[in-house]
């Protein structure tokens, strides 16, 4: 497995309650899993792994699971790896402190998230000078 990026690669991230119900619930059946294969498991400790606990391959995981998913889903064909786009650019539109999305992608400076966020914070701007609008002159 590769080292993290940077020493902001290893953090803790709040995550909804929807989402912790559901790793709680993937975690029963992943030991009951590994209850049930016994010393045929490989216990690494992953959050997700393969029936006998071995590392995914990042392409099965993509072509059987996430594409299939997407596409059941009714949305368009993605990376993975666009999901995480997908959460700073979804939470920077509904207003949330560009710091904190900062913090969630462990970008190793701000400047970084600002920049490649801009698109949205353009959408921020007019909503600001909105409220300012509002504020002042009713």
């Amino acid at each position: 497995m590769d080292e993290p990026k940077t020493s902001r690669s290893r953090r803790t991230i709040p995550l909804p309650e929807t989402a912790i119900d559901v790793l709680k619930e993937h975690k029963i059946r992943q030991t009951e899993q590994r209850l049930k294969l016994g010393a045929a498991y490989h216990n690494h400790d992953f959050v997700f792994a393969v029936d006998n606990g071995e590392t995914m391959n990042l392409s099965n995981l993509t072509n059987h699971s996430f594409k299939p998913l997407l596409k059941h889903a009714g949305f368009k064909n993605i990376r993975l790896y666009d999901l995480r786009h997908t959460c700073a650019t979804l939470l920077l539109a509904a207003g949330e402190n560009p710091k904190m999305v900062f913090e969630r992608l462990g970008h190793e400076s701000i400047t970084l998230t600002l920049d490649t966020y801009s698109h949205v914070l353009s959408d921020m701007q007019k909503k600001a000078a909105e409220k300012l609008e509002n504020m002042l002159f009713g």
